[in-house]
């Protein structure tokens, strides 16, 4: 009807500020984790930080080249980069993993790639990324088997439980497929276009060498700002043993829904720092140190880049 705007017009400005507003929010709900953590930055060496903030900025240009090696289309790299820069900040401020996935999804989307083929790049990133993450912890333990008390990091007698989760979780899911025809025709027809995307990308030597290079260094920029960190506050933990208690902990963490892992990634780092024989006082303040610039640093500019890129339709 004339005089009457569409619907997308009317709700795209809501969304431009959403991003902004959940920040608020998030970053209200934890003004005491914001405060000590920059307490403790103040008293690090700059030089350290200023390392574990440009491997930081690293991990977004990881993240780019790992979703254009997922994709047989070229993305244009600018876009794509920013895109990674907001998933980033999404990703603080929703359950984790959906935030990012959502925001490439609808990029992907945007740049003419078919939705099926979208979501197949998005499970073979995610895939790569475990891969990748699982393979260099395992590395790094056989490498450095004294790295970290695996013991220390799980309760005791909490290893046959959580086995047995997994088992009736994994039972819970095939009986799923087996019983709901619909539920399992749709997942087989994901599973041969996810097949035939990862086909394609391994057939191209320039996608594979993206899609692997990116998923290895991923983690290992991660791990090394976390290194970085450790040393800026002295930590008495060696930067190796840093980066496997690092990743020890975000594999720990990864299936735990809270938004960005806030809460719950602080408290596996701790833990693994610990197991690695740092001092529990000394180990909090390294992560909270961390976590200011990985997350609350870059979240405001992040969720700025966000609302940008949904005005201007990039996403």
């Amino acid at each position: 009807m004339p005089g009457r705007f569409p619907l997308r017009t009317a709700v795209r400005p809501v969304l431009c500020l959403l991003p902004l507003a959940l920040v608020l929010v998030v970053a209200v709900r934890h003004t005491s984790v914001l405060m000590e953590g920059f307490g403790h930055l103040g008293s690090a060496e700059w030089p350290w930080l200023l390392a574990a903030a440009v491997a930081t900025c690293l991990t977004w240009v990881a993240a780019a080249f790992t979703r254009q090696g997922a994709v047989m289309q070229r993305l244009p790299a600018r876009r794509l980069l920013a895109t990674q820069f907001a998933a980033g900040a999404a990703n603080h401020l929703l359950p984790t993993g959906l935030g990012a996935g959502a925001v490439n999804l609808r990029f992907m989307t945007v740049c003419g790639v078919p939705l099926a083929r979208s979501s197949a790049a998005l499970a073979l990133y995610m895939l790569a990324e475990s891969v990748a993450r699982l393979g260099l912890l395992l590395g790094l333990l056989v490498a450095f088997p004294g790295a970290l008390r695996v013991g220390s990091l799980l309760p005791h007698g909490s290893i046959g439980p959580l086995l047995l989760g997994a088992v009736l979780a994994l039972c819970a899911a095939a009986a799923s497929l087996l019983l709901v025809r619909r539920l399992r025709t749709a997942v087989s027809a994901f599973l041969r276009t996810a097949l035939g995307e990862a086909r394609s990308v391994h057939s191209r030597p320039s996608r594979a060498l993206a899609l692997w290079g990116g998923s290895l260094a991923f983690p290992l920029l991660q791990a090394a700002g976390l290194a970085a960190v450790g040393r800026a506050l002295q930590l008495p933990v060696p930067p190796v043993h840093m980066a496997v208690a690092y990743l020890a902990a975000t594999v720990a963490v990864a299936l735990v829904p809270t938004p960005g892992g806030i809460g719950s990634v602080e408290a596996a780092l701790i833990v693994a720092l610990v197991a690695a024989g740092g001092p529990v006082a000394m180990a909090t303040a390294v992560v909270l140190a961390y976590r200011i610039i990985t997350v609350w640093l870059p979240l405001l500019p992040g969720a700025l880049t966000l609302g940008a890129l949904v005005r201007w339709k990039v996403i």
